[in-house]
C-alpha cells in the first residue's frame, strides 16, 4: 500500500484569508460618501451647509475624543477645552495673517502643548477618575478663558480665512464648508495612519490589561501622555476650523457639553474612528437640525437620543466592524 503525502500549500496566495464582501464595499461606499459630501453644497441651501459645517468640526473633536476612549481606554469629558484653546490661539493669530493653514497649524500646536501640560495630572489616573480629571481640567479652562481670554465671556470676532495665499477670503457657506471638507479629510487620513502603528497597538494593550504591557519594559504613562498629547492637538485643530466656521469665539465652546458630545460620539462609535465622525454628526443634526424643526427642543431630544444610544446593542456594530478589519488581513 502507498501513501501519498500532499505539502501543504505555502505559497502566499495560498495563506491569503478570502476577503468579504463587506470588506470589499467599504472602499466603494467611502468614495460615494465623499463624493455626496463634496457635492453637498450644490444640494441644499445655506443653513444646512453650515449646519454640516459645525457637524464636521465636532467630528474632528469625536476622533480626539474616540483615540483615547478606543484606543487608550481612558474616557476624557474635557476634549472641549484644547478645542478653545486651539481657537483661540487661531483667533489671536488672524490679527496677522488669515491664512487657514497657518492657524490650524498654530492651533494644533497650542492643543497640544496645552494637554502636555495638564496631561502630566491625568495620566497618573484611570478609569473614572481620569472622567473627573478631564473634567475639572475643561471647567478650570472653561473659568480661565471667560476671566482672561479677548473679550471675556462675551467672545471676540475673527474676520473670514483665506483657504491658500492670492485667494479670496472664505465668506460664503459652501466655500467655507469645503474648506473645512478638506480639513477634515486631512485629519482623518493622518490618525487613520496612525491607528494602524505599534504605538496605537501599545494603546491598546494598556487598555487591555496595562501591568502586563509594564512588565514587557513600556513606561504606560508616556505612552499615555503621547496619546494624550495628540489628542489635544487634535482638538486644538477643531478649535480653528470652529473659528473658520463660526469666525467668532467664547468661552462658552469650553462647555461641558461639547465634550460630552464628543465622548458620547466615541462611545457609540465602538472603538472605530469612522464609526465617531458619524455618530457626531448625528448628535448634531439631532440638536440642532431635528430641534429645529420640534421648536427648539434640542437639547431635550439630544437627550432623548443619548439613553436610546446607550441601550442599543452596539457590540453588533463592534462584532461588524472586526470583522470587516480580519477581512482586510
Amino acid at each position: 500500500m502507498t501513501t501519498t503525502l500532499t505539502p501543504a500549500p505555502t505559497s502566499a496566495s495560498a495563506q491569503r484569508r478570502p476577503v468579504s464582501r463587506a470588506a470589499r464595499l467599504v472602499p466603494v461606499a467611502s468614495g460615494i460618501v465623499v463624493a455626496v459630501a463634496v457635492a453637498l453644497p450644490w444640494m441644499v441651501n445655506a443653513y444646512l451647509v453650515s449646519l454640516a459645517a459645525t457637524a464636521l468640526v465636532m467630528a474632528v473633536l469625536a476622533m480626539s475624543a474616540q483615540l483615547l476612549v478606543g484606543l487608550a481606554g481612558q474616557p476624557p469629558l474635557g476634549q472641549a477645552a484644547y478645542l478653545v484653546v486651539g481657537a483661540y490661539a487661531a483667533a489671536t493669530l488672524a490679527t496677522l495673517t488669515s491664512l487657514g493653514p497657518v492657524q490650524l497649524l498654530a492651533a494644533t500646536a497650542a492643543g497640544a502643548v496645552a494637554a502636555a501640560v495638564t496631561g502630566l495630572l491625568a495620566v497618573r489616573v484611570r478609569a473614572t477618575t481620569f472622567l473627573m480629571v478631564t473634567f475639572g481640567v475643561g471647567e478650570l479652562v472653561h473659568a480661565a478663558a471667560g476671566q482672561w481670554a479677548p473679550g471675556g465671556s462675551e467672545g471676540t470676532h475673527i474676520p473670514p480665512v483665506v483657504a491658500l495665499p492670492g485667494l479670496a477670503p472664505l465668506v460664503r457657506p459652501g466655500w467655507v464648508y469645503l474648506y473645512v471638507l478638506a480639513c477634515t479629510l486631512i485629519i482623518a487620513t493622518a490618525v487613520i495612519v496612525l491607528t494602524r502603528t505599534r504605538f496605537a497597538l501599545l494603546l491598546r494593550a494598556i487598555a487591555a490589561h496595562e501591568p502586563r504591557v509594564q512588565a514587557a519594559g513600556h513606561h504606560t504613562s508616556r505612552l499615555l501622555l503621547a496619546a494624550y498629547t495628540l489628542a489635544g492637538a487634535i482638538a486644538g485643530a477643531a478649535g480653528a476650523l470652529l473659528v473658520a466656521v463660526t469666525r467668532y469665539v467664547s468661552p462658552a465652546d469650553a462647555a461641558m457639553g461639547i465634550s460630552a458630545i464628543a465622548l458620547a460620539a466615541a462611545l457609540i462609535g465602538s472603538g472605530s474612528m469612522i464609526g465617531a465622525c458619524a455618530a457626531a454628526i448625528l448628535l448634531v443634526a439631532a440638536r440642532d437640525w431635528a430641534g429645529g424643526l420640534l421648536s427648539g427642543h434640542g437639547s431635550t431630544l439630544l437627550g432623548l437620543s443619548f439613553l436610546a444610544l446607550a441601550y442599543l446593542p452596539r457590540h453588533r456594530l463592534a462584532g461588524l466592524l472586526t470583522r470587516r478589519d480580519r477581512g482586510r488581513t
